[in-house]
Order: C-alpha cells, then structure tokens, then sequence
C-alpha cells in the first residue's frame, strides 16, 4: 500500500488548484486530481504534501492545515496498478500562478498542466475528477470548515 500526500491547496477566492492528468499514452484518457504524492523514505505524511506541491506546482508559500480526508484507492495507471492510502491536506496560499519543478519522468509524461475551480464548475464538470465525490466535499468545506477529524470516505477502485 503506497503512502500518499495530497493538498486540498485553496486561493483566497475559495477555489481548488487540480492537475490535470493522462494516461502517459492516451492523452484522451484524462482525469483532474489534487497535487500530492508518495511519502518518501522517512518523511512524514505533512512534509510529503509540502514538497508535492512544490514539485508539481511551484508553490512554496502556503499555510497548511489539518488532515481533512482519508482514501484508500486502486487503480491501473501506466501499465500497472496503484493501490494508496490517501491523506487530503488542507492547504491556503495567496500564490495563483503554477509552475512545475520538480516532475519525475512519468509526471511528465502524464501531467499536462494545473487549473483553479470555482465549487460552482466543480460541481457542473462532466470530466472525471478524483476523488469523485470532491465537488460535494469542497461544497462542504467552505460552507462548515474543515471536519474535527479525518473523514474517511469511500475506497475507490478503478
């Protein structure tokens, strides 16, 4: 089971920073995600999310916050299936513009850009966003802020 970071990044209109993602061979194959990776070695889940931003955003200056979601999913992606144990942070910065540092090869074949969303075109979206569910549960994050404690949600298997 991979150890994953993930940053739930808003800016100060309320809107969630995704990548957009694709089959590193079928650029039709896509989906919108939330920035975030594997833990690496020893490092905890928090400096995970930090240095995944980073890496995949450029974004350095940010406030995190608490855990607010848990997942476990699996999923065929690039010839081979990842089975993850996700952690969603709460993050907030000022910084809106986007530039990837630090992408692996795979990133790079597979990530082809960022984009801020409102909650109202999260929740008119027809593309496939991950985790599926994000759109009700950013709804809810602004309307009653972050949880008292991890809400697991629903494994989700691809």
């Amino acid at each position: 089971m991979r150890r994953v970071a993930r940053v739930v990044l808003l800016d100060p209109d309320d809107r969630i920073l995704l990548l957009h993602g694709h089959e590193p061979d079928d650029p039709a194959d896509d989906w919108w995600f939330t920035p975030g990776g594997g833990v690496e070695g020893d490092e905890t889940r928090e400096a995970a999310a930090v240095r995944e931003l980073a890496e995949e955003t450029g974004i350095t200056d940010v406030d995190l916050g608490p855990v607010l979601w848990r997942r476990r999913c699996s999923f065929p992606f690039a010839g081979r299936r990842w089975d993850q144990d996700e952690w969603y942070y709460l993050a907030r910065t000022t910084t809106t513009a986007t530039r990837a540092q630090a992408l692996t090869e795979l990133e790079r074949r597979s990530v082809a850009g960022a984009r801020w969303w409102s909650c109202a075109e999260l929740t008119r979206t027809h593309e496939t966003v991950y985790p599926t569910r994000l759109a009700e549960l950013l709804r809810r994050l602004l309307d009653e802020g972050p949880p008292a404690g991890p809400v697991t949600l629903d494994t989700e298997i691809v």
